[in-house]
């Protein structure tokens, strides 16, 4: 392709043409420059003059980056654009060498590129960029002129996603790079913004600080309830070191991030980010350069102060984001026994010197633990649980249960050694059943295990606790919940007498009618016994009595009666009474009164025997109260 053919092409005449291939086009309207360039681009014309005159166009920029590996997306933005507008690319790269970046103005220079994009190494090297006499635009820097992502605008962004969830104590984690400053400025402008007191304490520069040195006790303390994070490699790491502590996030402490969009889009680590559009951006410098290059009028001379890149900052996901820790509502802790529930149906249960079969049988997962912490999760409140599993499968379905609910698992530990507990349960067909335990890991739970998950019990409101574990476990629960101002509810199950040390510290009992008369054996009637455990310093004692209801006598709430049962088909019982402290737990949370919550908890009882398995009997809140609403509305 000759001149001659692209002012034919172009309809003017050769001495326009080469004007403007030139550069000495200055007399020449910028619609027919841009017209000729178009139509050079499109036919690939690179005149002959090109090498020898300076000055003449080549229809190619160079690309100087300290690191290539750092920037792919921004080089994928400038090779489509500069594609794109008829530009081809020559791409150096300086390895962080001032001397090499040298090297690389000097290369550019002599290939007669029409324009620069450069980003610098050592700022001295502007001079040689200058010499190369066309056009230059500086990135990725803090030098006058610059063009930048905004990391100001994304750092603000990530600060008022956690204060639009209310949160107030927020840190920021910093690593080293040419975001960090500007990212920092936008974290502490959004406090000002926002009238939130700026605390110097709460910023974590890596390259100085070390977070195990002050960030997990904060967070353990819960005085930071979420971070702000600038690269997404510490937000990785650190979610790791706090996933290894049983820390939970969000629920212990929400996180930010930024994030390259060269990473690849996963649902784990469950971390919320900003992705940095380094492709537009790149799209976006490219094209300013080559307008700059072409003299167009739409070109706009960056300001002194730099030329930020306009985006828009928008939120990845809410994976690690939620309301602060102390701001919750109150969660139950559970503390207790877990097993592998066997059920074996018959005729009749039996009994001694007399043999059954049966050909009926089912497995599930349960413990009065596990029941009751399941029980309220599905009546819409957060648990915790305080448990020993087994290093076998049977502890890999109990984990892979809990996951789907709002449980805090922290407090559930694997035992080296032990088997998870195994109950076998024969039931008879009219719903009645017997049970017989092998403890298993559940023995293994001592008082270290209460007070190794201490800080489970902050922010708790009450705590469920059952002695199908050894006592010390049960007395050192006992003794946290109230050093919390926690109120405790006690499932006496498996039992003798109890000390009186363990019902001083007991707000609310539980028994069955066999368990009462375990534990109160030297009282007749159930108003004696029950005078007894008030006498000891417990507030409320309910005794769940099966189909005939449950009595009720409290001195905290001043009342005495009994209660009728709901009357439900009873396929197996075994999970009844684990049903009903469930539910009367969840509803004096919501702000119910004992006996209206009694009354909710007897229907959530019913619903619980007419399927076999404890926590498959479970009822959910929404069908709970749907149930209600239909046979007694005025209790909702």
């Amino acid at each position: 392709m000759k001149i001659k053919e692209i002012a034919k092409l172009a309809g003017v005449s050769v001495s326009t043409v080469s004007k403007i291939m030139n550069g000495k086009d200055e007399s020449i309207s910028a619609e027919t420059r841009e017209h000729v360039l178009k139509i050079a681009k499109e036919y690939h014309y690179t005149p002959y003059s090109s090498v020898l005159s300076p000055v003449t166009k080549s229809l190619t920029i160079g690309v100087i980056f300290r690191n290539a590996s750092d920037i792919s997306m921004t080089m994928t933005g400038i090779l489509d654009t500069a594609g794109d507008l008829g530009y081809s690319v020559i791409m150096c790269e300086s390895k962080n060498s001032p001397e090499t970046e040298l090297k690389n103005i000097s290369l550019l220079s002599s290939k007669n590129v029409d324009g620069i994009l450069w980003e610098p190494v050592d700022p001295a090297n502007e001079e040689s960029i200058k010499s190369c006499a066309v056009p230059y635009q500086i990135i990725n820097s803090n030098m006058d002129g610059s063009a930048n992502i905004d990391y100001e605008k994304l750092g603000y962004a990530a600060t008022e996603v956690l204060i639009q969830k209310h949160h107030t104590n927020i840190a920021c984690l910093l690593s080293r790079g040419t975001r960090t400053d500007a990212f920092f400025r936008g974290y502490r402008k959004c406090l000002f913004d926002h009238n939130i007191n700026f605390n110097e304490e709460f910023v974590i520069n890596l390259s100085r600080h070390s977070p195990e040195n002050f960030l997990l006790g904060k967070i353990g303390e819960h005085k930071i309830s979420g971070l702000v994070i600038s690269h997404y490699a510490s937000a990785i790491k650190l979610y790791e070191l706090l996933n290894k502590l049983h820390y939970t996030t969000p629920y212990d402490v929400s996180m930010v991030s930024l994030k390259d969009d060269t990473r690849i889009k996963s649902d784990y680590p469950p971390i919320s980010t900003f992705t940095i559009p380094h492709c537009d951006f790149g799209k976006s410098v490219t094209r300013y350069l080559i307008d700059v290059v072409e003299k167009k009028e739409t070109a706009s001379i960056p300001a002194a102060s730099g030329r930020l890149f306009d985006i828009e900052a928008r939120l990845d996901n809410e994976y690690s984001i939620d309301i602060p820790f102390l701001s919750r509502s109150k969660k139950v802790i559970v503390v207790g026994s877990i097993n592998i529930d066997h059920y074996l149906n018959f005729d009749t249960l039996p009994h001694t010197g007399k043999t059954v079969s049966t050909s009926s049988a089912s497995i599930h997962s349960g413990g009065k633990c596990l029941n009751e912490a399941l029980g309220v999760a599905k009546l819409g409140h957060n648990t915790a649980i305080i448990a020993n599993v087994g290093n076998d499968t049977d502890a890999d379905i109990i984990y892979d249960l809990v996951k789907e609910y709002p449980i805090d698992t922290a407090g559930l530990r694997r035992c080296q050694g032990y088997q998870t507990g195994q109950s076998y349960i024969f039931v008879q067909k009219d719903g009645n059943s017997m049970i017989s335990i092998m403890l298993g890991a559940n023995d293994s739970m001592d008082a270290s295990c209460i007070v190794g998950n201490e800080r489970l019990f902050t922010n708790a409101s009450y705590c469920l606790i059952q002695t199908e574990i050894p006592l010390p476990a049960v007395m050192e629960a006992c003794r946290t919940a109230k050093r919390y101002g926690i109120r405790t509810v006690l499932k006496p199950s498996a039992c003798p007498q109890l000390p009186e040390e363990l019902l001083s510290m007991v707000d609310m009992i539980v028994p069955n009618l066999d368990e009462i008369n375990e534990i109160c054996p030297f009282q007749k009637t159930m108003e004696e016994k029950a005078d007894f455990l008030l006498s000891c310093g417990i507030g409320t004692v309910i005794v769940t009595l099966g189909e005939e209801g449950c009595y009720i006598k409290s001195s905290e709430y001043q009342c005495e009666c009994r209660l009728p049962a709901v009357n439900f088909v009873s396929v197996d019982s075994t999970g009844a009474c684990d049903a009903f402290i469930s539910a009367l737990v969840s509803y004096m949370l919501y702000g119910y009164d004992l006996i209206a919550s009694a009354k909710i908890a007897a229907y959530a009882a019913g619903f619980s025997i007419t399927r076999q398995g404890t926590t498959t009997g479970l009822i959910d809140k929404d069908s709970l109260e749907a149930y209600i609403r239909q046979k007694e509305p005025e209790l909702l």
